[in-house]
């Protein structure tokens, strides 16, 4: 039986430590026949080389801020020179200012807000479309995105909340616009994992710590394996048909009442 992903040419954003779920999604994405390279940008650039090293084959890693249009552009032309196509894209990208986080809803600027949204949400839309061209010489692809199921409100989350629904809203629309070009868009919605990410959210472990009694499969926060797996599913030949979905791995967490 083949590879799932074999032959199949994607880029993985977010991965900064093993811990991340990107890196989880790398690993199991390359045991599975795929080509990779990495992205990061700043600081966290030369911490994505770092943990590079640790995966079965070492993947190129790229520069990408994906609120600069001229990075999406280098990447995409870097992809183009070394690939002529793209199968795959993985956006693992999240990031809200302190003060959008841990209760200062009221309170937060929207110059801090317009980060949140900009990063966590808009560059879901500003990523696809430009690797778009990549995608169409390919003759399609799949665009899967991490999420936290934002259908209700969370302690601590806030504006983060706020922009993971917008994250949402935008993976429909582009799962709309993008069908005709043969480009699958949905999301896997995990349950909390203690990430780097995830640690930087305030009363976060106010939710860790009922996951894994109110979830009729349990849930391990330290293990990210089946997001993975679900993650690289999506990536395959496996769902052929199906976009603008949000598939949950949270042990059916989001299923149950109190």
């Amino acid at each position: 039986m083949p590879a799932l992903l074999e032959g199949k040419r994607i880029l993985v954003t977010g991965v900064l430590t093993d811990d991340s779920i990107a890196y989880g999604v790398a690993e199991l994405a390359q045991q599975e026949g795929a080509e990779l390279v990495l992205t990061n940008f700043g600081r966290a650039l030369s911490l994505t080389k770092r943990v590079a090293k640790h995966l079965p084959v070492l993947p190129d890693v790229l520069e990408l801020d994906v609120t600069v249009p001229a990075h999406i552009e280098a990447v995409a032309a870097d992809l183009q020179q070394r690939w002529g196509g793209l199968d795959g894209l993985l956006h693992s990208i999240a990031f809200a200012p302190p003060s959008c986080l841990g209760g200062g809803f009221l309170e937060a600027p929207w110059e801090d807000v317009s980060v949140a949204l900009h990063v966590s949400a808009y560059s879901l839309k500003a990523l696809s479309a430009g690797l778009l061209p990549l995608f169409e010489t390919a003759g399609g692809g799949s665009i899967v995105g991490l999420d936290f199921d934002n259908t209700v409100a969370w302690p601590g989350y806030d504006w983060m909340g706020v922009a993971k629904s917008a994250f949402e809203s935008t993976a429909r629309y582009l799962a709309r616009d993008l069908g005709p070009h043969h480009v699958r868009v949905n999301l896997v919605a995990a349950g909390p994992i203690r990430t780097i990410a995830a640690r930087a959210i305030p009363g976060i472990e106010r939710f860790e710590d009922v996951w894994g009694e109110r979830a009729p499969l349990g849930w391990d926060t330290s293990d990210s394996s089946a997001v993975a797996k679900a993650c690289v599913a999506l990536l395959s030949d496996l769902f052929p048909l199906t976009t603008g979905e949000m598939v949950h791995v949270d042990g059916g967490y989001h299923a149950m009442g109190v």
